[in-house]
């Protein structure tokens, strides 16, 4: 049985969060660190199928060969045929921040990496941040913490293409963006699907999203200092707090 739907406190009815508006983001990028690296690549997916690409000269900066080995995206490519940095990085906040302006719920996979890159390069380019245009940036939906909430105690690897597998989404030409952003829609709703107590609106959702993050980064600290007494975790969901490590 489907969850109700609920009214809020201006007494508009909203649907569960799988049953409303959705659209799913995903970057391809020259690294892996949030402050220092850049979106090469990204696009912005509608379940009607509908995709916006944008595709990035990264300002001549050399995107590594580890980092082409994965997206598939070189230098030479990136140069050729992408927009100017600055221009790629005001449309794709600009897009965003629509979205989630027109009650939209995003889903972005492992979103603190996604987010908090992209506000990283919003603060290189002087461009506004999504939370600058419409203060908080929800509703988010992260399939990653999802699916560490609903399934927890399940053995495996948790990145999208195991994800994808698990929950029998097709995952063709994996690590480029649009492919990705058009799994990690599909593994979400195949998580609401499979999982009724996630059937619940979108602001719902993400709020008990960031108390999810938290309790996992906590008890995840906490197993890593058993052998290395000053290890660290990412707090901060869906968006690092500025200056937190990579």
């Amino acid at each position: 049985m489907n969850a109700p739907v609920q009214p809020d406190l201006t007494g508009r009815v909203e649907l569960p969060w799988h049953r409303g508006p959705l659209a799913s983001y995903d970057c391809e990028t020259t690294g892996t660190v949030t402050g220092t690296d850049r979106i090469v690549s990204a696009a912005l997916i509608h379940p009607n199928g509908n995709v916006t690409r944008w595709l990035s000269n990264v300002d001549g900066v050399e995107i590594p060969e580890a980092a082409t080995a994965v997206h598939g995206i070189t230098t030479e490519h990136a140069r050729a045929h992408g927009r100017p940095a600055k221009e790629v990085v005001e449309e794709i906040t600009g897009w965003l921040a629509h979205e989630l302006c027109s009650d939209s719920a995003l889903v972005v996979m492992n979103a603190p990496f996604d987010l908090s890159l992209l506000d990283a390069e919003c603060a290189r380019h002087g461009v506004p941040t999504v939370a600058d245009r419409i203060g908080d940036v929800a509703p988010v939906i992260d399939p990653l913490v999802l699916d560490r909430a609903a399934d927890k105690y399940r053995k495996g690897r948790r990145n999208l293409e195991s994800l994808a597998a698990h929950y029998g989404v097709d995952l063709t030409n994996a690590h480029t963006a649009d492919a990705d952003a058009h799994a990690a829609l599909h593994v979400a709703l195949r998580i609401a699907d499979q999982h009724e107590k996630l059937q619940v609106p979108a602001r719902v959702l993400h709020g008990w999203q960031v108390q999810w993050h938290e309790v996992w980064a906590a008890n995840y600290e906490s197993f890593l200092r058993r052998s290395k007494p000053t290890a660290t975790v990412n707090r901060g969901w869906p968006i690092r707090p500025v200056g937190s490590a990579s």
